[in-house]
């Protein structure tokens, strides 16, 4: 039976404090212009979040109209973590997910602005270990030359 492990999603606060962009946006905010960058931020993370399971990252898009995607854990080529000094501060990061799933299939599946995003990379990365595992897959890596 497939577990929940945690639901996430990118944070505007955060983003906010953490970015030179969210500083500069801050800034705009005394004239005014600033507002509608953040309640435009702020819309575009309240319609995407990610749930973490044992098995899947699953991610729903949408506020009226809604989809849902998923990444069995097991396809999970690699995932990486970038973040600013900035972005240390507020516990931020961008993690990147490539994948043999269909879902990645146009290119990698980034996800901005985390809260604790090294601690969620770190947990996608012990999951799929376990995947692997659990379903006796290895990762292949193939060099083919011309």
């Amino acid at each position: 039976m497939e577990k929940s492990v945690t639901t996430f999603r990118s944070s505007t606060w955060r983003w906010l404090l953490g970015s030179l962009a969210g500083w500069g946006t801050l800034l705009l905010c005394l004239i005014g212009v600033g507002l509608v960058i953040v309640v435009w931020r702020w819309l575009s993370n309240i319609a995407v979040s990610y749930e973490l399971t044992d098995q899947r990252l699953i991610i729903r898009r949408g506020i009226l109209n809604k989809t849902t995607d998923e990444i069995e854990l097991y396809r999970i080529k690699d995932t990486t973590i970038a973040y600013s000094v900035i972005n240390q501060l507020t516990d931020i990061g961008t993690i990147t997910i490539r994948s043999s799933d269909a879902t990645t299939s146009g290119g990698d599946l980034v996800l901005q602005d985390i809260p604790q995003g090294r601690a969620i990379r770190e947990e996608i990365r012990r999951l799929t270990d376990a995947a692997r595992q659990l379903r006796r897959v290895r990762e292949v890596d193939v060099d083919v030359e011309n």
